[in-house]
C-alpha cells in the first residue's frame, strides 16, 4: 500500500483492522469506496452524538445560569 494512502487512513482515524481490510480490497475500487463510505458514516454518527451531548450541556448551563439570575 502506498504510504501516503496509509498515512491518510491513519489521519482519518482508521485503526489497524480497518487498514488491513482496506489493503485486502485494494484491487477492487468499488469495495474500497464502500468501506471508506461506511467509515465516514460511522465518524459522522459520532459527531452527531457529540453535538447532542454538547446541546444537552449547553441547556444545563443555561438553566443553571437562569436559575441563579432568578434568585438574585
Amino acid at each position: 500500500m502506498d504510504e501516503e494512502i496509509r498515512a491518510n487512513l491513519i489521519a482519518a482515524g482508521c485503526d489497524d483492522e480497518f487498514i488491513s481490510e482496506f489493503e485486502k480490497c485494494a484491487g477492487d475500487g468499488r469495495k474500497c469506496e464502500k468501506l471508506l463510505a461506511k467509515h465516514r458514516r460511522e465518524l459522522l454518527e459520532r459527531v452527531h452524538a457529540d453535538e447532542r451531548r454538547i446541546s444537552n450541556l449547553d441547556y444545563l448551563i443555561y438553566s443553571m445560569e437562569k436559575q441563579r439570575s432568578d434568585v438574585t
